[in-house]
This record gives C-alpha cells, sequence and structure tokens, in this order.
C-alpha cells in the first residue's frame, strides 16, 4: 500500500511517478523498498490518467452512501410482518425435520 501512496503523493506534488521518485519516498518513510514491487506499479500505471481515475474515486462514495439510505427507508417492515416471517421459518425447519425421519 505504501507503494501507492507514495505515487499519489508524487502526483499531488506534480512530480513524475516513476521507479525512482517511487523509490525514494518510501524510503523516506522508513520501509525497504522493493524493486520489484516498485517496477510493477509504474509498469501498471503507465497510460493511465491518475487525476480521471482520482476523479471518478471521488463521486464513487457519495452514490454508493445514497443507497443505502434510500434502501432503508422501505426496508422498515411492522412487527407483524417479521413475526410471520419468523413462524414461517420454524414451519419450514420443522417440516425438513419430519422429511428426515420419514
Amino acid at each position: 500500500m505504501e507503494y501507492i501512496y507514495a505515487a499519489l503523493l508524487l502526483h499531488s506534488t506534480g512530480k513524475d511517478v516513476n521507479e525512482e521518485g517511487i523509490k525514494k519516498v518510501v524510503e523516506a518513510s522508513g520501509v525497504a523498498a522493493d524493486d520489484v514491487r516498485i517496477k510493477a506499479l509504474v509498469a501498471a500505471l503507465e497510460g493511465v490518467d491518475i487525476a480521471k481515475v482520482l476523479s471518478q474515486a471521488a463521486v464513487m462514495p457519495v452514490a454508493a452512501a445514497a443507497a443505502p439510505a434510500a434502501a432503508a427507508a422501505p426496508a422498515k417492515a411492522s412487527k407483524e410482518e417479521k413475526e410471520e416471517d419468523k413462524e414461517a421459518a420454524e414451519e419450514s425447519g420443522v417440516e425438513g425435520l419430519g422429511a428426515l425421519f420419514g
């Protein structure tokens, strides 16, 4: 995760996201840099518009947070409906046991 954070830090400061930069940031944080992981990250980010990805990610949590709130309102069932569901579940469980013993 520290490699991704390093890449985001470099991007936010306007510097090139490259192997050397990521390695310097990671080592400055006190973590031993793994050259293989750094190369893999740089290769994965090649051709990716980080600013565009970040702007899309900023919109997603807002939409995701609105969905549960909207779904919670109709999900409130009356006590009677809940009791009926519970009774139906208990009956089906008893029927299942009867089938086991014939």
